[in-house]
């Protein structure tokens, strides 16, 4: 079954704008959603369904950005600066104020920003692609123009994606009928920016805390820098569960071909850094997307696998990698 078609032939019966009494059944559809998407026409979001009849969640909301939950306050966009560069090539350099925290891995290399160019496409350099540090980049409060060499995440997903079911009960997965390159940008991870308090509350109404935790980033990257910026103490959390992007229905493996960085815009903003996905390994079109959700292995998972007690409530890992690491948690 292809739900995106079923998902037009929806759109077709109530989009109309002389129907203002559909408004709200227009705002529950997820193709409506993804139409939304301000990439929609250049690159498009598909849900396919191939396999059953089942559907996305019906209360599920397909959003392009972080949303501000309760009790959060972004900063006044007043205080969100950029650099006042105006040649595109000081923004690679230690002279662009936005690169004035980039770690330098060459430091006989005069540039900090972490990008090259191959093949038409703005990949993360390959030394920095095997590292775990941030990536700070200019922004729109910047005076260097859209076309900026160090505005990757900046200027959104360049990639066409296809949320679909998978054949062999692990849910809804994603792909992109795209060759994607090693250290190309894929999408962000969003969702809804609760605070501490509220994260430990949804994961007490939660049935499983740790299926729980599979929707829920903590914005943590930066938090040992709090004796310079004592706001970077109190993390926040995106928890992507109900609201999110495509991103949200990205499988773990433990051989994954995505990683997770932390890009920092407006240096106001460091506390609610992105969550940008980059491709670890060239991505044939066609091939399912995913992420190692623990990062690397657990030793606490290793532990519990030799306690027979505690290996019969462990979550087994279905990824089907060679090196597949047996559960989750």
């Amino acid at each position: 079954m292809d739900t995106e078609y079923l998902f037009k032939i929806h759109y077709k019966s109530h989009g109309k704008p002389n129907r203002p009494d559909l408004k709200n059944e227009k705002a529950k559809c997820h193709w409506c959603q993804l139409r939304a998407f301000s990439t929609s026409k250049t690159f498009p979001v598909a849900i396919v369904n191939d396999v059953d009849s089942d559907f996305i969640p019906r209360d599920f909301v397909l959003i392009e950005n972080c949303e501000p939950g309760k009790g959060i306050e972004l900063p006044d966009p007043e205080f969100c600066v950029g650099c006042e560069c105006t040649d595109h090539d000081t923004c690679k350099s230690d002279e662009c104020s936005c690169l004035q925290d980039m770690t330098v891995l060459d430091e006989t290399d005069e540039d900090k920003y972490v990008y090259e160019s191959k093949g038409g496409k703005d990949t993360l350099r390959a030394d920095y692609l095997d590292t775990r540090e941030p990536i700070y980049e200019c922004h729109d409060k910047c005076y260097c123009g859209e076309n900026c060499p160090n505005r990757v995440v900046e200027r959104g997903r360049k990639i066409t994606l296809q949320i679909f079911r998978t054949e062999d009960n692990r849910g809804w997965g994603v792909r992109s009928k795209e060759y994607i390159s090693k250290g190309q940008f894929v999408d962000k991870y969003v969702g809804e920016i609760i605070t501490a308090e509220e994260t430990e509350r949804r994961r007490q109404l939660s049935d499983v805390a740790q299926k729980k935790d599979v929707y829920l980033f903590e914005l943590d990257k930066f938090k040992g820098d709090a004796d310079r910026d004592p706001s970077l103490a109190d993390t926040v959390f995106v928890d992507g569960e109900f609201r999110s992007g495509p991103t949200r229905f990205i499988n773990h493996s433990c051989d994954p071909n995505l990683r997770i960085f932390a890009r920092v815009g407006p240096h106001a903003l460091k506390r609610f850094h992105d969550l940008a996905f980059f491709a670890v390994k060239d991505i044939p079109a066609g091939t399912e997307l995913t992420f190692d959700y623990v990062d690397g292995e657990d030793e606490k998972l290793e532990e519990e696998k030799r306690d027979r007690r505690k290996k019969k409530e462990m979550t087994k890992c279905l990824c089907g990698s060679d090196n597949c690491r047996g559960y989750l948690w």
